[in-house]
């Protein structure tokens, strides 16, 4: 045998990149799988009905000849293929279609399956309008509760505000011991012993924020004829009443 040649074309022109064997194996398997495939589906065996089928769609497709009794019974009438039946041409054109049952199951039974279906499709609306309801609800408490807990942090400052003022106002007058312990603001810094004797005890006082802010504003009206909300100190309680125009801040706005 004579020795290859591998300057010739034929070598040359092979592609020897590395990896293109595993690929040409792959594709050519997917290739025989496919005729195999192909192959079984044409010796596969029909069943019964597929051939049924198969010869029902033929005679369908196909249309009539003389050969139909009915069709010849027509054409004796005066009838011509395509023409729409009546008197005056108002019928139809196409024969009614033909619908043949093939399952198993009972009359009524897909106007069953419809219904629940239905049924089916409305329970789910109705539980995707529950959960909305309840987001919205949800979504409504939320803004409720930060809208409170923004007009309580408001009302704790207008509350420490208030002390604030009485404090300096009876230091002003000599007043050493404030009417209610919680008239001034309490000392920044305690010993740590104080605070836990004070986690121990009771609170001097049941009162709400907005109870302590109404009172001691009352209490600045009455002993110092000043108003937190004005930021004045009015002479008495006639020029007070004269010219402030509330003991609150909605009076105020």
């Amino acid at each position: 045998d004579e020795e290859e040649d591998y300057m010739s074309d034929s070598f040359i022109k092979q592609d020897v990149r590395p990896g293109l064997p595993m690929v040409r194996r792959m594709k050519e398997a997917i290739q025989k799988e496919a005729k195999q495939k192909e192959a079984n589906e044409k010796n596969r065996q029909k069943s019964i009905k597929e051939e049924e089928k198969e010869r029902r769609d033929l005679v369908l497709k196909s249309a009539l000849g003389n050969e139909n009794k009915g069709f010849a019974l027509l054409q004796k009438m005066g009838y011509k293929s395509g023409q729409a039946l009546g008197k005056s041409g108002e019928g139809i054109v196409e024969p009614i279609p033909l619908n043949i049952k093939t399952g198993r199951s009972g009359l009524g039974h897909e106007e069953l399956k419809k219904r629940k279906a239905e049924e089916k499709l409305e329970n789910y609306r109705q539980k995707l309008h529950m959960k909305k309801q309840a987001n919205e609800q949800a979504a409504d408490q939320f803004r409720i509760r930060f809208k409170n807990k923004q007009e309580e942090r408001k009302m704790e400052g207008d509350l420490r505000k208030s002390q604030r003022a009485c404090q300096q106002l009876d230091t002003q007058k000599d007043i050493v011991v404030p009417k209610e312990t919680w008239y001034w603001l309490e000392p920044e810094e305690e010993d740590k012993q104080d605070e836990e004797d004070k986690e121990d005890e009771c609170t001097s006082s049941d009162l709400s924020v907005s109870e302590k802010l109404r009172i001691l504003t009352a209490y600045l009206r009455e002993q110092h004829f000043y108003c937190i909300w004005c930021g004045t100190t009015y002479e008495d309680s006639e020029d007070l009443s004269s010219n402030c125009p509330g003991d609150s801040a909605a009076d105020h706005d």
